[in-house]
């Protein structure tokens, strides 16, 4: 008896010490990542999540067999797979092989119809679908285009048109060229829109101007205002753009820096109208509650935003230095990185792009390339959101299922099971999903539905029902209503 209770306590021992360990193990994994990874709720609650990407390495200008990157500002990934940076202060493009071991090779000269020519602070670099080479030489005041190779093909300057202000000094900063071969700019100081110019180099016009609205108070104020104190006043121009991508259909998406912290990207159709999708919250524009914290107090600041595939877009925020990923319904689907010195932290975040699955950021401070390898968690929810977006609705939900299995709580999952089955008309199974999912107006969608499912389903019975309550109505007031009445009547 005693042994057994001994063999029971020591069994006991053993098992507890190995949940600790485990216990202790999931912490240190933890704890290994340097950056809260979480989301929000339908309340806008802060909520912690799996990792749905972790670093996976960096890459310096020594590591692939040249300087150091001085000041890098722009990053892009050619169709090929090569990696083009704009090294800004070493007044360069170095262009990395696809797996980021190398250099190709390094551009900071051309051949001008017969002059040497070089850049200036290069600030952006983008690369066409027809495979030339764009470098927004911003301190030459231009936009240089070349061969892949760096051979010169032609320059882009000195935009000239009435809706110019006069004086107008073109600085460009980032560069992006759609299908057409259309030349999208964004240039400092620049508050009307993107600087739009077609192939052969001609300016056509701004594009996708941001409005700041005034209040009919702020109106008023200004009619009786005098004239300085409207010059004290707070000057009510457009937004300034900070970054943009385009996606295969030729919309351009464009981040700004946002004073409300509700939207920091647009996209923009080719008449420039803004038609991106908010999600539920009707937010996208990164951290949803902005507390304080010091120097990083008040809405996210988003720098560079790159489209990804099936609708997904990252956005990178240079103040807190985390990555903000949506879906093409503005559903926000994680969220991860910060400030700091720890592999996978940066200090000047300036630029985002993607290689497959993984997601790289340039680190101005440090001239790095900050490489994130995705989880199954995050592989899971791309895959998933994938399916919705090519309308696999039903293969959709599988892979949902699989990421209520490491975060049982995911609200986008489970609401992503139940527009799915909603999608396939079972409403009742949709309701039970949304519900958990908090989707309130989904879940509204399945109800009407379920309600007129069920009443069509009882039809028949409802209508048998109808006739009978009418039968036993007309036999009531035909014959025993009516004999009654003759009683009385006889009786009196």
């Amino acid at each position: 008896m005693k042994k057994h209770t001994l063999l029971t306590k020591l069994a006991a021992s053993v098992l507890a010490a190995a949940v600790l360990t485990l216990s202790f193990a999931g912490t240190a994994h933890a704890e290994e990542l340097p950056y809260d990874t979480y989301n929000y709720d339908y309340r806008e609650n802060f909520v912690l999540t799996p990792a749905a990407y972790v670093p996976n390495g960096s890459v310096t200008g020594q590591s692939v067999g040249t300087t150091d990157f001085t000041e890098p500002q722009d990053l892009c990934v050619a169709d090929d797979g090569l990696i083009y940076v704009a090294d800004t202060k070493n007044n360069r493009i170095v262009v990395l092989n696809d797996a980021m071991t190398e250099t190709v090779r390094v551009i900071d000269g051309f051949d001008n119809n017969g002059q040497a020519d070089t850049f200036n602070q290069p600030y952006g670099v983008c690369v066409s679908e027809s495979g030339y080479l764009y470098v927004a030489d911003s301190m030459n005041k231009r936009i240089v285009m070349l061969t892949p190779e760096g051979e010169f093909v032609k320059i882009i300057d000195n935009p000239q048109s009435e809706i110019l202000e006069e004086g107008f000094d073109f600085i460009p900063i980032k560069v992006t060229v759609d299908y057409a071969d259309r030349v999208y700019v964004i240039s400092r100081n620049a508050f009307e829109g993107i600087l739009v110019f077609e192939s052969d180099g001609s300016f056509t016009g701004y594009f996708g101007t941001i409005e700041v609205k005034i209040t009919l108070w702020e109106k008023f104020w200004r009619r009786i205002a005098t004239k300085e104190e409207r010059s004290k006043q707070q000057l009510y121009i457009p937004t300034e753009f900070t970054g943009m991508d385009v996606d295969a259909d030729g919309f351009i998406y464009a981040t700004n820096i946002d004073s409300d912290g509700v939207q920091a990207v647009r996209r923009l159709n080719p008449q420039g109208k803004d038609v991106i999708q908010k999600g539920e919250n009707e937010n996208v524009g990164g951290d949803i509650r902005i507390g304080t914290y010091g120097d990083y107090s008040g809405p996210s600041e988003i720098t560079d935003v790159v489209y990804r595939d099936k609708g997904i877009y990252s956005m990178l925020d240079r103040k807190r230095g985390r990555i903000f990923t949506y879906d093409k319904e503005g559903n926000l689907l994680y969220i991860f990185g910060g400030i700091g010195s720890q592999e996978g932290t940066f200090t000047t975040p300036v630029a985002i792009e993607i290689i497959g699955d993984q997601i790289i950021v340039l680190d101005a401070y440090y001239g790095t390339i900050m490489k994130f390898a995705a989880t199954e968690y995050g592989s899971l929810i791309n895959t998933a959101v994938g399916l919705r977006y090519d309308g696999d609705e039903k293969e959709a939900i599988d892979i949902w299922k699989q990421v209520l299995k490491i975060d049982e709580n995911n609200e986008l999952a489970n609401n992503g099971i139940g527009k799915a089955y909603l999608t396939a008309g079972e409403n009742k199974t949709a309701m039970k999903y949304l519900e958990l999912g908090m989707n309130r107006k989904y879940y509204s969608v399945a109800w009407k539905r379920y309600r007129n499912e069920i009443l069509t389903e009882n039809m028949n019975f409802i209508l048998t029902a109808v006739l009978v309550l009418i039968g036993i109505n007309f036999v009531y007031k035909r014959f025993i209503k009516k004999k009654k009445s003759s009683e009385e009547g006889g009786l009196l």
